[in-house]
């Protein structure tokens, strides 16, 4: 599992930080795929195939997409503990009504992305 931090997604942005993330994800793996199907993405690596909606064309990029937002769940989750005031295990670091007003009140905390809370937030 790879996770990219807040500082390089707000420098390369969100989508060269996902495909940062997936080239690292494939260049630690221990064994040498014979196709690599990617959600939506195409990638420079041999014999692999971005499928549009993949993840309801395919199992396997199905599975991965689960697999992936239960790790990032349980992440934001342990950062609640960190940073309560966001209530991050209740929204998990989307936009709602509820975080944006917390982000108002406390303003960023670490994690935060600086192209995120742009949106959101004045000033910052």
């Amino acid at each position: 599992m790879v996770f990219i931090n807040e500082q390089t997604i707000d420098k390369i942005n969100i989508l060269q930080a996902t495909k940062k993330g997936m080239n690292e994800a494939y260049k630690g793996l221990s064994v040498n795929p014979d196709a690599l199907l990617i959600d939506a993405l195409k990638l420079p690596i041999k014999n692999s195939e971005g499928i549009i909606k993949g993840d309801s064309k395919s199992y396997s990029i199905a599975c991965a997409s689960i697999l992936a937002k239960v790790a990032r769940d349980r992440y934001i989750t342990e950062i609640s503990q960190k940073y309560p005031e966001y209530k991050f295990e209740k929204n998990k670091g989307y936009g709602t009504r509820e975080h944006i007003e917390a982000l108002k009140k406390y303003g960023k905390c670490p994690i935060h992305r600086n192209t995120f809370i742009k949106h959101f937030v004045s000033n910052e």
